[in-house]
């Protein structure tokens, strides 16, 4: 029926400010989650009460890795540096469905960090657990000739720095540039914890010991056909939606420039480098905060809500006098 002159306007057809911006916090979180959440592994962030963790809120790393965007730039960047060592690769391109599925390979990682850093003790033990056996599985004959194993303290240890390595970069760049020395030691200090879990052996856990490591690496990495196979997967990887088709290359670029130079340059992907720069660091500075301000309640509020309830509840238990 149509409205006459006398009708009120329908303003009930146009939502209030907080409703829409609710609305658009909840949708760009449900993304999120499912970019990045394993539907195989689910964990409840929010109990047992009381429980801290393998490490507990004070730790640097639960500042880390509470970053959802430079975790992600990190994420890509890690991957990427990982590559670069051939026994590592075989094991990605013979056991991985990466070629098919690297969104479930980036959800699979993204999971896993997630839980070792702030799910209950019992959880991160078991998602340990849960890798370990997978990793006994993974071993063949790397094109060289050279045994590979997934299981393997070199190749562990070499995985790990790729990746604690990229996410404190990506936290320096993007969040926090004044994270003091001492910090950032014990950021990896602590996550040397989850390698020496997994089998790693001689895990760097300082600065200068994750630099000189990096250093001493150099000879051993190498690329070839299967690395730039796996560098055109990743950076060609279809968006979940046309929407997040932006920001998914926004993340992709950014994971190249946060790479060290030298690995930019095995990986020839040094040739924008300049352009690439220019254009990504501002990006990333503007999409952080909408996605902070999306993600208000993410896995590290939730995870410091778990540890402080039980505290909570023993004030409310004692009894005043």
């Amino acid at each position: 029926m149509a409205r006459t002159p006398t009708d009120p306007p329908a303003l009930h057809a146009v939502a209030p400010p907080q409703d829409l911006a609710q609305r658009i916090r909840t949708r760009i979180a449900s993304s999120v989650t499912r970019l990045t959440s394993s539907t195989s592994q689910s964990i409840d962030y929010a109990s047992p009460p009381g429980d801290p963790g393998l490490f507990g809120p004070d730790a640097v790393c639960w500042k880390v890795h509470a970053d959802f965007t430079s975790m992600m730039v990190g994420g890509v960047s890690a991957l990427l540096l990982q590559t670069l060592h051939p026994l590592a690769l075989a094991g990605v391109w013979d056991h991985s469905t990466f070629r098919s599925d690297i969104l479930g390979r980036l959800r699979r990682t993204a999971t896993f960090i997630a839980g070792t850093t702030y799910a209950s003790r019992a959880d991160a033990l078991a998602l340990i657990e849960r890798v370990k056996t997978i990793h006994r599985q993974v071993k063949g004959i790397a094109p060289d000739g050279r045994a590979y194993a997934a299981d393997d303290a070199a190749l562990l240890t070499w995985v790990h720095v790729a990746e604690v390595s990229s996410f404190l970069a990506a936290y320096l760049r993007y969040v926090d540039p004044a994270l003091s020395p001492a910090d950032q030691d014990r950021y990896f200090h602590e996550t040397a914890l989850i390698a020496q879990l997994l089998g790693a052996t001689e895990v760097p856990q300082s600065c200068a010991e994750i630099a000189r490591y990096l250093a001493a690496r150099r000879t051993e990495l190498e690329v070839g056909p299967r690395t730039y196979e796996v560098v055109r997967v990743l950076m060609s990887a279809s968006a979940p939606n046309a929407a997040s088709w932006p920001i998914a290359k926004l993340v992709l670029n950014s994971g190249v420039d946060l790479l060290p130079d030298w690995a930019q340059q095995m990986l020839g992907l040094q040739r924008h480098a300049p352009l690439r720069r220019l254009l990504v660091r501002p990006g990333v500075n503007t999409l952080a905060p909408l996605m902070r301000w999306a993600l208000n309640n993410g896995i590290s509020k939730r995870a410091r809500a778990r540890v402080a309830s039980a505290s909570q509840a023993a004030a409310r238990d004692r009894p005043s006098r």
